[in-house]
């Protein structure tokens, strides 16, 4: 256990931990913590996986140990896990890693929007999803990243327009009336600079849709970004791509084939219009309350029927 307490006058100041999917090394996280950090706000802890960790939703490590690594980090102390990003927010609120138990946790900042039923993909939610189980406050933070558009100094401009929100959490925090039923979503707009301001929206339906298409090599097709974007050197990397498929296996990549919106009000179009967008999250996934209607009717008469013909 790692005694994270750099100095007597942050222990008066509450403690964040981060993490994210990208991977320690991300700079979305990185300028984060630098924000973070040079805010003098907060004792900043970190606890990210070793390598991208993108869409690995809220997976967690079972059967075998995670290896950890101390990290150097300015002004944070800091540790790369050989996990998912359940298991590093598992780990790093469990008082076995770090000597104490965070106020808040900050998962991101995700390269990419993550939103409607991305949501569900997210490694990036998924590691504030598992503070939540935990009864501890977490936000997670995605950027609607834009290749052509968007540069890593929007991940700082991101990082101090999130800083609001994180300070007024630990407040109620710190006078414990802050909610505990559910945890907080943000995306921020590609053109950052020039948001309309904060929204509180609500999860909607958006996706993009996805098929698959067989390939003959590793990098045919180019790599797909954890925004959903294909990497923009993809050609250069096919040419020069050597990789066989092994005998008697056959080769697939997903492809992003278009997108679903939905409705207004909802995180992803609140999100496209230019608005840093807000959304309380919880776990529980009910059915729409049509669906649970023709169940309670179908649910009864479906069974009688079929027991009645297996007789």
């Amino acid at each position: 256990m790692d005694n994270d307490n750099n100095n007597n006058s942050s222990d008066a100041m509450p403690t964040v931990m981060v993490t994210n999917d990208d991977g320690i090394d991300a700079p979305g996280l990185r300028s984060l913590v630098r924000v973070l950090v040079s805010s003098n706000r907060f004792r900043v802890l970190v606890c990210a996986p070793d390598s991208e960790k993108s869409a690995v939703s809220h997976s967690i490590t079972w059967r075998h140990p995670v290896a950890v690594k101390k990290v150097d980090i300015d002004g944070a102390t800091a540790y790369a896990v050989s996990g998912t990003p359940a298991d590093c927010t598992s780990l790093g609120i469990s008082e076995a890693l770090f000597s104490s138990v965070p106020d808040l946790v900050i998962s991101g900042i995700n390269m990419g929007s993550n939103c409607g039923y991305h949501i569900v993909y997210s490694g990036t939610v998924a590691g504030a999803r598992e503070a939540f189980f935990n009864d501890i406050p977490a936000v997670s933070v995605s950027y609607d990243w834009v290749g052509g558009k968007s540069s890593v100094d929007d991940y700082k401009l991101a990082a101090e327009a999130c800083l609001p929100i994180f300070s007024a959490i630990l407040a109620e925090i710190k006078n414990k009336s802050y909610p505990l039923r559910g945890f907080l979503n943000i995306d921020l707009p590609t053109d950052i600079t020039n948001h309309k301001g904060y929204k509180l929206t609500r999860q909607g339906k958006s996706i993009f849709k996805m098929g698959w298409k067989q390939v003959i090599s590793e990098r045919q097709g180019g790599k797909m970004l954890s925004s959903m974007e294909m990497e923009s050197d993809s050609s250069a990397r096919t040419e020069n791509d050597t990789s066989t498929v092994p005998a008697g296996h056959l080769l697939f990549k997903r492809e992003v084939r278009g997108a679903v919106l939905d409705e207004v009000d909802t995180d992803k179009l609140s999100l496209q219009e230019g608005y840093i967008t807000v959304t309380p999250l919880g776990a529980v996934s009910p059915a729409e309350t049509d669906v649970h209607s023709f169940l309670k009717e179908w649910l009864p008469s479906a069974i009688q029927q079929f027991s009645s013909s297996a007789l």
